[in-house]
């Protein structure tokens, strides 16, 4: 396992902990104590695989992140993978968005769980309860299919005002065109 240092522009890919600690010894911000070299160790020797940031004065630090990269090229290019994958998420997000305002008039069948509020026997407390709603509504889009629903159930009796509903992003709210039927 090699060893990612960074501390502002100084960077540099090492592979142990006595190349890191060299390194950092050359920078004149850090003065290296034992106790740094100490933590530096246990993190490199340890099972964490996320980065870690040590202190070094107020709020400056440096980063070492652990990696399988050999070369610095190999990992600057994982960084760039990542963020290429950063990227496609934020691409399937914003096509999932326009997705659901997307006008599609016609016939949904939709489901919502949300958090319904209920009354505890013989006290003034109350509980949120998970409660399952399907329904079958005309709708122009997604969204409108889930106002649609939401404005339903508020508007009832027997749900409590606060009552707490998913996004329409959520998991706990699906909706599947049905088609143009009357």
């Amino acid at each position: 396992m090699n060893l990612y240092l960074r501390f502002f522009n100084d960077e540099v890919l090492v592979e142990s902990v006595e190349q890191a600690i060299d390194f950092l010894s050359r920078i004149a911000e850090i003065a290296m104590s034992e106790a740094l070299c100490t933590e530096l160790r246990h993190y490199a020797e340890g099972k964490n695989p996320y980065p870690k940031r040590f202190k070094v004065g107020p709020k400056v630090y440096f980063i070492v992140i652990k990696t399988t990269a050999q070369t610095m090229e190999e990992f600057k290019s994982y960084a760039a993978e990542a963020g290429n994958s950063e990227e496609r998420a934020q691409n399937e997000r914003e096509i999932q968005a326009s997705a659901i305002v997307a006008e599609n008039p016609g016939w949904y069948q939709a489901y919502i769980k949300f958090k319904r509020v209920l009354p505890v026997e013989e006290t003034s407390k109350f509980r949120y309860v998970d409660t399952e709603f399907e329904a079958k509504l005309k709708a122009d889009s997604v969204q409108d299919c889930y106002n649609r629903i939401v404005d339903h159930l508020r508007n009832r009796a027997d749900v409590d005002q606060r009552s707490q509903f998913p996004s329409v992003k959520g998991r706990n709210f699906k909706a599947e065109f049905l088609g143009m039927r009357n």
